[in-house]
C-alpha cells in the first residue's frame, strides 16, 4: 500500500518540476489516485480472504 503511494507521490513531484508553468499540482491529484487504488486493492484482497 506504501509503495504505490510513495510511487505516485514520486512522480507526481516529478511532473510538478518537469512542467512548472502549468496550475496543476499533479502531486495532489495523484497522490490521493494512489490512496484509493491501494484501499480498492486492500479491500479486494480482505474479500478474498474472507471468501476461502
Amino acid at each position: 500500500m506504501g509503495v504505490v503511494i510513495f510511487l505516485f507521490s514520486y512522480l507526481g513531484n516529478w511532473l510538478d518540476d518537469n512542467h512548472p508553468s502549468t496550475k496543476v499540482y499533479y502531486v495532489k491529484i495523484l497522490v490521493m489516485v494512489g490512496v484509493v487504488l491501494a484501499l480498492y486493492n486492500v479491500i479486494r484482497q480482505v474479500n478474498e480472504i474472507n471468501k476461502k
